[in-house]
């Protein structure tokens, strides 16, 4: 007999719910979390990611749901680990972002075979970039003068970003819907911020 699915209940959208459901990773426990951060704000438009990654010891799963409503992002996380006594657990976390604060969306477009680029989604890959402070990255590298027999210190010089997450969707893996919907959430966030 196959595995009978059970909906959730839910004051949330039924595409949110659905995406959920259909991810497969503790719906029951991400779909607490979610309802919980976004209580009764209107959502808008969300995004639902799972990652899973392998090591020497164990297969882990994690997943992100991003919401958007309209005052605000939600970014939610389940993740799942051994407990004491080999007990498997889950550790979910919500952030719930002021759209405001969001400083911006950044798309990186990976386009396989370019010159024949034709619009389509097959084959192509996009990392979702959000910004809005809570985590910085400072690349330094050493500055230069432009005297090529200078052995002066120059001190560094350098760049501060703000990526607070970042999420890769690619059509090969994800699948060409699921990438679709990447971009959506990526416009809808983009057209939302500095209103």
């Amino acid at each position: 007999m196959g595995r009978m699915v059970r909906r959730l209940r839910s004051p949330l959208p039924d595409s949110l719910v659905a995406d959920i459901e259909s991810a497969g990773y503790l719906p029951a426990v991400v779909h607490d979390v979610v309802l919980t951060a976004v209580g009764r704000d209107q959502v808008v438009g969300h995004l639902v990611h799972a990652e899973t990654t392998f090591d020497e010891q164990a297969v882990r799963n994690h997943l992100t749901v991003l919401v958007l409503t309209d005052r605000r992002l939600v970014i939610a996380h389940a993740d799942d680990h051994e407990g004491p006594e080999r007990q498997r657990m889950a550790t979910a976390t919500s952030e719930t972002v002021p759209l405001r604060a969001v400083r911006g969306v950044m798309l990186t477009h990976v386009v396989p075979d370019p010159e024949n680029f034709d619009g389509g989604l097959e084959g192509r890959a996009v990392t979702l970039t959000l910004g809005w402070g809570a985590v910085s990255r400072v690349d330094l590298l050493p500055a230069m003068c432009e005297d090529p027999q200078c052995e002066g210190d120059h001190g560094y010089e350098g760049t501060v970003a703000s990526d607070d997450i970042s999420l890769r969707v690619a059509a090969d893996a994800d699948g060409v819907d699921q990438l679709e919907r990447a971009l959506s959430f990526a416009q809808e966030l983009s057209a939302r911020l500095g209103r």
